[in-house]
């Protein structure tokens, strides 16, 4: 390590580049991992979390790095790609410690903390120095709570214990991660333990939360929404996408399942109740109900208006599906579709139905997983209608929904590398965990408030 950094703050690396001795970037700092000691003695840094492109998280030994200055991180060495998996005496300070009730030692009350920061001893050795925390108690759920309370920066022996044990709020993950997308929120849920992932989730409003689960294993879906009540199961499942909400209660106990779509809207019940009467595989289980569907008659500046709506997917706001009224799945007479090229070459008065695309047949709501790949696949098409037997729109299956029925169930994390043993160990020996209480290894990385 650079002899020019002595002190650093864990909130303020969260998210730097880390880059090697020439200059290319390795990937991004998502934590900092230390181990507790005797509790006469501050817990250790060994390494930090870096998330490298693939959205893989790796560890990085702290005598691997060389500096942590000047807004980056450089490392030195070989680094093992191989994922990141938490060990038992090991503590993620983003995701453990960020947010968490702490004690002060002298009796005068509790605190929260935002912010650790780090020093190095004369060994080499960085340790946890410092606590930047704020008095009071953690904000409540969906941090409703006003950040109040005098901050401090106190001394790493000025604190009793981090309660562990206890439930506490993720806010300040939740609100430190904000703009991520779903699938990259989702990737970090599922680095989690359950308890974390069930108390960081539960955090998040119904509608993010929504978008999250549908980037999530079916069994991690599962044990997030069995956590919840029933009403907010409910509420999260009428924001999911239909055939997403179907595909999680389909993982259900019959009686769960029925007993939630007693309590969602029934409009949004409807809908979900039609895909699961289909057989898993079909096109018909894994299409969306309400794609954007529009009589002959409508013109193209009402087609433009209507694939602007902020909530469709990419795929969905391409194609615009023209059937007879009713409008609403199932549709009258299927007609055919119109592109999105084809709106924007054409003038807006322009009736779609003087600029419909019949040539490629719609799929029958019974086809196979396969039949729907190929045509997608043979017509370079993002969607394709679905139909009945009678010839009325039930839907239409987006490339996205293909790709989540063909790839293996654990195509996050297949990827993986071989099993290999560590270029090095990452410390000596675990020692006894006593200064910090039982770990509970759950909660991801959190913003900390600005100080000097």
């Amino acid at each position: 390590m650079s002899s020019k950094s002595t002190k650093v703050f864990i909130a303020r690396l969260l998210g730097l580049d880390v880059f090697d001795p020439l200059g290319d970037r390795l990937g991004r700092l998502r934590d900092v991992v230390v181990i507790s000691r005797l509790a006469t003695k501050p817990a250790q840094c060994v390494g930090v979390v870096v998330e490298v492109p693939g959205k893989r998280r790796v560890f990085v030994p702290m005598t691997r790095i060389q500096a942590m200055e000047s807004g980056q991180i450089i490392c030195t060495g070989l680094v093992n790609m191989r994922r990141f998996i938490q060990r038992g005496a090991e503590i993620l300070v983003a995701a453990e410690l960020f947010d968490r009730r702490v004690v002060f030692a002298d009796g005068s009350g509790n605190a929260v903390v935002e912010d650790i920061g780090l020093a190095r001893e004369r060994n080499g050795d960085w340790i946890i120095s410092d606590y930047y925390v704020r008095r009071g108690e953690p904000a409540g759920l969906l941090g409703l709570r006003r950040a109040r309370g005098e901050r401090l920066l106190v001394s790493w022996d000025s604190i009793v214990h981090t309660a562990l044990h206890e439930p506490q709020a993720a806010s300040t993950y939740v609100a430190a991660h904000d703009e991520m997308k779903p699938a990259d929120f989702a990737d970090a849920l599922h680095e989690m333990n359950h308890k974390r992932r069930v108390e960081v989730a539960s955090e998040l409003q119904d509608d993010r939360l929504a978008d999250v689960l549908q980037e999530m294993p079916d069994a991690e879906q599962v044990q997030i929404l069995s956590a919840l009540d029933m009403e907010r199961a409910a509420d999260v499942l009428e924001e999911m996408d239909p055939d997403d909400a179907a595909d999680l209660l389909s993982e259900l106990s019959e009686d769960t399942k029925h007993a939630l779509l007693e309590l969602m809207e029934p409009e949004d019940a409807r809908d979900v109740r039609r895909l699961l009467e289909y057989a898993e595989g079909t096109a018909g289980s894994m299409m969306t109900p309400v794609p954007v569907i529009l009589s002959p008659e409508a013109t193209v500046a009402e087609a433009l208006a209507a694939v602007r709506r902020e909530e469709l997917s990419p795929a969905l706001a391409s194609t615009v599906f023209v059937t007879r009224p009713p409008l609403e799945a199932p549709t009258g007479r299927y007609l055919g579709v119109v592109h999105i090229q084809a709106l924007l070459r054409t003038p807006p008065p322009e009736p779609l139905g003087n600029i419909l695309d019949s040539d490629v047949e719609p799929l029958d709501d019974m086809a196979q997983v396969a039949e729907v790949a190929r045509t997608l696949a043979s017509y370079n098409l993002t969607s394709v209608a679905v139909v009945n037997d009678a010839g009325r729109l039930v839907g239409a299956v987006t490339v996205d929904d293909v790709l989540d029925h063909l790839l293996p169930d654990d195509w996050r994390t297949h990827d993986d590398p071989p099993e290999s043993p560590d270029l090095e160990p990452r410390h000596a020996a675990e020692p006894p965990v006593t200064a910090w209480g039982p770990v509970d290894t759950t909660k991801p990385p959190a913003k900390g408030a600005s100080h000097g």
